[in-house]
């Protein structure tokens, strides 16, 4: 089985105009998508598209849900990079949490015919409170190689956090999964670096006991995750961070977004 679990820290460090940083411990689920039907077999308190204490729903991810995840993710990065995956596509994400779902970005890695060479990443990140959700592939035949890292630098497209300007520009770096797994995002103003967020991640077999462990550790993560986001944009105001509005819609070159 290819899906696991991937525990360990995220951390966020703002330098301008006010500084702020934290770290949360957390976890994720890595999911093959070929393997949604089995992947929680005789697991009490997880399921795929049925209640329980953790459940993967399809309605979570790439709205409106009218195709198969896997078809969904397919479709996008060809019409994105002009190249169909063909192997298998697995999602590193947050399920639904005591009836809760809310993932800051959601990370779909497709391979190649023989499931270890990455052909693309598709990142789907949904902002708060708009509720819109963004879907942006990136090519593994045109980012940068740097070590281990798959690199990119992307003008912004989507308004995440109400602190935080449209004239950034991204330099998102990924690792491949393996026993561990990072990604690093570095934003830059007019050429000046105004904030960094890493991932770094740790991989678990996906066993009765790992899976029991984060439960009793995060119990209800999807919470703990829009807690942290509300209680640090209380620090960003307390700290005189100027507000960013929403902007009006934009027309977008290779990213999709959904109201």
């Amino acid at each position: 089985m290819e899906s696991c679990l991937y525990t360990g820290q995220v951390g966020h460090q703002r330098l301008t105009p006010a500084g702020n940083a934290f770290h949360y411990s957390l976890f994720f689920l890595y999911l093959d998508l070929a393997e949604l039907e089995t992947v929680f077999a005789s697991r009490w308190l997880w399921s795929v598209e049925r209640p329980n204490w953790a459940s993967f729903r399809r309605a979570d991810h790439f709205r409106p849900a009218s195709l198969p995840l896997d078809s969904a993710v397919r479709n996008e990065v060809e019409r994105q990079i002009g190249k169909r995956p063909r192997g298998p596509i697995r999602l590193l994400t947050h399920l639904r949490y005591l009836g809760y779902c809310f993932n800051p970005i959601s990370i779909y890695y497709c391979f190649g015919e023989d499931g270890q060479t990455l052909e693309a990443f598709l990142v789907e990140i949904h902002n708060t409170p708009w509720g819109e959700e963004y879907l942006r592939a990136l090519d593994s035949r045109t980012g940068q190689r740097d070590a281990e890292w798959h690199r990119y630098r992307l003008d912004k497209e989507f308004h995440v956090s109400p602190f935080m300007p449209m004239d950034i520009v991204y330099d998102w770096r990924f690792t491949v999964p393996a026993e561990q797994l990072a990604v690093r995002i570095s934003n830059t103003r007019q050429g000046a670096q105004v904030f960094h967020a890493s991932l770094h991640l740790r991989r678990q077999p996906l066993t009765g006991g790992n899976l029991g462990g984060v439960l009793l550790r995060w119990p209800f993560i999807t919470a703990k995750v829009i807690a942290a986001i509300y209680w640090q944009a209380l620090r960003l105001k307390w700290k005189g961070v100027p507000f960013c509005p929403h902007p009006e819609r934009l027309d977008i070159r290779k990213g999709r977004y959904h109201q």
